[in-house]
């Protein structure tokens, strides 16, 4: 096949920024062979749009391909696929339901201006235990930085969907100017069972925006730029060490040292004044159109 492939930019927070994904908003007939070599050509996280399993009373399935394997979720490409299906029309409501390897996803359409619909997207309530101090000096390492770096905050587990590492630092001049070996990532994160690092430093406490980056496990790229699940389950690390107010939202920064700056938008879900999940959501833009 020579699929038809648009690419959004997704979360960007200025012309050059943003998270890039290839997405085929029509994947039906294509192999797995075929949507890893999308990811493979573009070097991206890539979405895919295929019509819901019988059954299961979604909208849509998409399924996810970075370079090296398939992901069982991908949050700025559900939210860039979401974006390209309703500027084309075809979207069957503002409400909706996408079946993903992780399970079943909700989207809305908050509204739409001219840069496009604003789309959010759910994650469950997040799972954090604190890391282990054994790991601690092996992560300092990694990162390339000492232990005077941390932040008073535990090293944490934390994920909505995929688990992630929040390492938390004591500014973000620190966070800007890391140099990670990553010839140990993958095997570190095998041994903390993590699919990336997530370090980050809190920007401003009142405006609740930190910054963060992304050190994926083994997605065939050293960094992301924007790394939807990742905020996610930063937004539930920070709730655990009272960090954050559940009623306000929160903007996690990412990308700026790769001069792809991001702005992840992320909201509580509240039930009784308690959080059961959360909404994430940003701007997209098109960049190109296309094939792999």
């Amino acid at each position: 096949m020579n699929p038809h492939v648009q690419l959004v930019s997704v979360f960007p927070a200025g012309p050059h920024g943003g998270n890039p994904a290839p997405i085929v908003v029509d994947a039906v007939g294509m192999s797995d062979a075929e949507m890893q070599q999308v990811a493979r050509s573009f070097g991206h996280e890539s979405g895919f749009v295929l019509p819901p399993p019988p059954g299961s009373d979604c909208d849509f399935e998409f399924r996810f391909w970075v370079p090296n394997h398939e992901m069982s979720m991908c949050g700025h490409a559900t939210v860039g696929a979401l974006w390209l299906l309703d500027r084309f029309g075809r979207l069957p409501g503002d409400s909706l339901v996408i079946q993903t390897r992780s399970g079943k996803v909700e989207a809305r359409i908050r509204e739409r201006n001219g840069s496009g619909a604003a789309v959010e997207i759910s994650q469950p309530h997040g799972r954090v235990e604190v890391l282990s101090d054994a790991y601690s000096a092996e992560i300092i390492e990694t990162l390339g930085i000492r232990a005077g770096d941390l932040a008073p905050q535990p090293i944490q587990n934390a994920a909505t969907s995929r688990v992630k590492t929040l390492v938390p630092l004591k500014n973000v001049t620190v966070l800007d100017t890391l140099t990670p070996d990553f010839s140990k990532i993958e095997a570190l994160c095998e041994r903390i069972g993590s699919t990336g690092l997530y370090p980050y430093a809190v920007f401003d406490s009142d405006a609740q925006i930190v910054d963060a980056r992304q050190f994926p496990k083994s997605s065939g790229y050293p960094e992301d730029a924007a790394t939807g699940v990742a905020a996610a389950a930063l937004a539930f690390g920070l709730l655990a060490n009272g960090m954050v107010a559940s009623e306000r939202q929160m903007t996690i920064r990412q990308g700026r040292a790769m001069q792809r700056p991001s702005e992840i938008l992320v909201r509580f879900r509240l039930e009784d004044g308690h959080p059961v999940g959360c909404w994430l959501g940003g701007v997209v833009r098109l960049e190109a159109d296309g094939s792999a």
